[in-house]
C-alpha cells in the first residue's frame, strides 16, 4: 500500500510511474484524511490515469479530484476481487463521492441450528436469526459453522409465521441448549403440539433427524413431496384404524398448506433461487426494489434507497447497489436486473467468488422474468414516491421543532434518551437517534448502568449514559455528522438539571436540551417542554409537531424497556449452577435430574451431592466448596 501527499490532480499524476497494470482498488483521501472515492479497476494506471484529464470528468469527478489530497492502492490478483474489495470497503468507510446502500435493517434468516460442542446431543434447533450471514451459514454465537441457513427473508414477520407453521408440522425444538439440557419433563411446546420432545427422549433421534430433513426439503422448495409424504402416512394410519395418529398426520398436513398458501405470493412462473433487483429514478433520488425468491417461492421484497449522483448510469448503480447487497448477504444462482450492467460476467464471477456457487447475472427483455422486473419496477416507482412524501413532512416537522425550540435551522439529528430498571435491577441507559430520514436504527445505543449506587437512580443513570455518551467525543464528533443538533430527555426538569450538570463537566455547554414530561395525571397530549433557563412550553393537542416529539420519546421508551427486558431475561435463563467450572452441560442435566432443581443442588450435602448419577467425589467437593464455601 503506498500513500502519496499532493494536491488535486497533481497528486494522481505522481502516482503513475509506480502504479502497476494489475487489478486493485483505490483510495482518494482528502486533506484530513478521510476517504472520498473507492474505486476498482482492472488495470489501476490506467483507470487512476483517466482522472489527470479533468476536462473531461463530470463537474462531480471533477470536484472529487480537486479534494484530493493523497491516494492509497492496494493490488489483487483478479478484477473480480477488486469488485468485492471495493464494495466491502464502500460499506465500512462511507465515501461521500461513492453510490452507498444505506439501509439499518438487517436480513432475517431461518436456521436450523446444531447443538453445541459438548452439548452430548444432536437434536438441532429451529431458530431465527437476524443479521450478516457467514458464508457457511452459521447464525449466531454458540452454533457450529455446518449449521443450515436458509434466505434472506425481507421480514422478520414472515420469518416468524413461518417457524410457527414449521413447528407445527414437523415439531422440531427453538429452546436453546441451556433450556434443552436441563428439562426433567416436556415443556408447553410439546403440550400444544409444536415440538416432540426431544429433551427428554419422546422422540429417537433416527425420527428427530427425519423431521429435520423434512424442514429443508420445504425451506429447499420440496415441499409438495413432503405433503404427499404425510398423506401417506395419514392414509396409511386411518387403514389401520389408527385415528388418533391419522388425524395427528391431519393436523401437520394442514400446518404443512397454510405454510404454503403464505408463502405462495409469486409473481409468474417459479423463478427458482433468483432475486430481482430493478432501479428507479425521479427528482436526483433512487430506489432500488429487491425481490427474494428461493425454491420458487416470493420471500418477501424491500425497497432500498442508495445515496447516487444524477449522472451515474442506472446500470452503475445497480452493479455497485449488487456488489454491497451481497457483501454479507448470500446471493442466489440468478440475479435479474432491470437495466443492463457494463460487465456482468464481471458483477457475476465476483458474485460467484463471494458465494461458493455459480452465479448468473441477466437483464431479461421478454417472457415471465421480464415481467417479474417490470412489477419490481412499478413497486420502485411507488416506493420512492412514498419516500419523497415522507421526506417532505420530515422536513416539516424538523423545521417546526426548530421554530418551537428557537434553533437557529432545522436539527439534522436529533439523540432522545431515557432509562429503564424495576426497583435498580438490570438498569439500562437507551439513545435513539431521528433525523431527516426518520430514525436512525444503526445510530442507536445502549447503555448497561454499571456504577452500582446509580442503579434505581434515574438522575444517576442519565448522568452516566450522557457521561459515556460524551466523554470521548467532545469536540472531535463535531465534523463527522455524529453530534446532536437537538438532545430530548425522557423526564422533567430534574433530568434536564442531572443532564445539564454533567455535560457541563465534561465542557460542553452549547447543545440544546429539551426535557419532555408528560402533564397532569401523565396525561398524552399535555407533554410541558422543560429548557434551560426558561419557563416550561407546551404545545396544543393538535399540533403535528407534539405528535412528533410525542413519537420520539416513545420510541425512546420502547428501546430503554426492551433493552432493560432483553439484559433481564438474559440472566433468568442461567441457574445457580451454571459457570462452575467442570460442569458442562451433561452434568448439568444429571444434577437437575436427580436433584429437581438448582436450589435444591445448592443446599444439597456433599454425601447427596456424591451419590447424584456421574458425579464423582472430586466434582461433588468442588459443587460443595462453591456453594458452602
Amino acid at each position: 500500500m503506498d500513500r502519496v501527499p499532493g494536491s488535486g490532480a497533481d497528486v494522481i499524476r505522481a502516482q503513475l510511474p509506480t502504479l502497476p497494470d494489475t487489478p486493485g482498488v483505490y483510495r482518494m483521501l482528502a486533506a484530513d484524511g478521510s476517504v472520498l472515492y473507492v474505486g476498482k479497476a482492472k488495470n489501476l494506471k490506467r483507470r487512476v490515469a483517466s482522472y489527470t484529464r479533468t476536462d473531461g470528468l463530470p463537474n462531480r469527478t471533477r470536484r472529487m479530484v480537486s479534494l484530493t489530497r493523497s491516494m492509497e492502492f492496494v493490488t489483487t490478483h483478479t478484477e473480480a476481487e477488486a469488485l468485492l474489495l471495493e464494495a466491502n470497503l464502500i460499506r465500512s468507510l462511507l465515501p461521500p463521492f461513492n453510490i452507498l446502500v444505506k439501509d439499518d435493517r438487517s436480513f432475517s434468516y431461518i436456521v436450523i441450528g446444531h447443538s453445541s460442542k459438548g452439548s452430548g446431543h444432536d437434536f438441532p434447533r429451529l431458530m431465527h436469526h437476524r443479521g450478516s450471514a457467514e458464508r457457511r451459514g452459521t447464525a449466531g454465537k454458540g452454533n457450529r459453522r455446518d449449521s443450515d441457513l436458509f434466505g434472506p427473508y425481507a421480514s422478520p414477520h414472515l420469518v416468524g409465521m413461518t417457524i410457527a407453521a414449521l413447528q407445527r408440522a414437523f415439531l422440531l425444538r427453538t429452546c436453546d441448549d441451556g433450556v434443552f439440557v436441563s428439562r426433567t419433563r416436556p415443556c408447553l411446546q410439546h403440550q400444544i403440539k409444536r415440538c416432540s420432545a426431544p429433551c427428554v427422549g419422546r422422540v429417537s433421534e433416527e425420527e428427530y433427524t427425519a423431521q429435520v430433513q423434512g424442514v429443508r426439503d420445504v425451506l429447499s422448495g420440496r415441499s409438495a413431496e413432503v405433503q404427499a409424504e404425510f398423506a401417506r402416512h395419514m392414509l396409511d394410519s386411518s387403514d389401520r384404524l389408527e385415528y388418533e395418529d391419522a388425524a395427528r398426520w391431519r393436523d401437520r398436513i394442514r400446518a404443512l398448506t397454510a405454510l404454503q398458501s403464505r408463502q405462495d405470493i409469486n409473481l409468474e412462473d417459479a423463478l427458482g433461487d433468483a432475486d430481482v433487483l430493478a432501479l428507479h429514478r425521479e427528482g436526483g433520488a433512487a430506489c432500488v426494489q429487491a425481490f427474494f425468491f428461493r425454491g420458487g417461492r416470493n420471500q418477501g421484497t424491500r425497497a432500498f434507497f442508495p445515496r447516487i449522483d444524477a449522472e451515474e448510469e442506472p446500470g452503475d448503480i445497480l452493479a455497485a447497489f449488487a456488489a454491497q447487497l451481497y457483501a454479507d448477504t448470500p446471493p442466489p444462482a440468478l440475479l435479474l436486473l432491470s437495466d443492463p450492467v457494463e460487465s456482468p460476467e464481471l458483477l457475476a464471477d465476483a458474485l460467484s467468488l463471494s458465494a461458493g456457487h455459480r452465479v448468473a447475472v441477466e437483464c431479461p427483455k421478454r417472457g415471465p422474468k421480464r415481467r417479474a422486473v417490470e412489477h419490481a419496477q412499478t413497486n420502485a416507482r411507488d416506493a420512492l414516491g412514498r419516500r419523497m412524501s415522507e421526506r417532505s413532512t420530515q422536513a416539516t416537522l424538523l423545521e417546526g421543532v426548530a421554530r418551537v425550540f428557537g434553533l437557529p435551522a432545522a436539527p439534522r439529528r436529533i439523540e432522545i434518551y431515557d432509562t429503564s430498571h424495576i426497583q435498580g435491577s438490570f438498569p439500562v441507559g437507551a439513545m435513539v437517534v431521528a433525523g431527516p430520514e426518520g430514525f436512525q436504527r444503526n445510530a442507536y445505543r445502549r447503555f448497561y448502568i454499571r456504577d452500582p449506587e446509580a442503579a434505581g437512580d434515574d438522575y444517576a443513570m442519565l448522568r452516566e449514559t450522557f457521561t459515556r455518551r460524551f466523554h470521548r467525543s467532545n469536540d472531535a464528533g463535531r465534523d463527522s455528522g455524529q453530534w446532536p443538533d437537538l438532545v430530548l430527555i425522557d423526564g422533567g426538569l430534574g433530568q434536564l438539571n442531572a443532564v445539564k450538570d454533567e455535560l457541563a463537566m465534561l465542557q460542553i455547554t452549547d447543545i440544546p436540551l429539551v426535557a419532555i414530561a408528560k402533564g397532569p395525571d401523565r396525561n398524552a397530549g399535555r407533554e410541558r417542554f422543560f429548557r434551560p433557563g426558561q419557563p416550561p412550553l407546551t404545545l396544543p393537542p393538535n399540533d403535528p409537531v407534539l405528535h412528533f416529539l410525542q413519537r420520539l420519546r416513545d420510541e425512546a421508551h420502547r428501546t430503554a424497556i426492551d433493552s432493560h427486558r432483553a439484559r433481564r431475561m438474559k440472566a433468568m435463563s442461567h441457574t445457580r449452577i451454571d459457570g462452575i467450572p467442570g460442569i458442562g452441560p451433561a452434568r448439568k442435566k444429571a444434577l437437575l435430574h436427580h436433584f429437581g432443581s438448582a436450589t435444591a443442588v445448592a443446599s444439597a450435602g456433599l454425601k447427596d451431592l456424591e451419590a447424584a448419577p456421574g458425579i464423582s467425589a472430586a466434582t461433588a467437593r468442588k459443587l460443595y466448596e462453591h456453594f458452602h464455601g
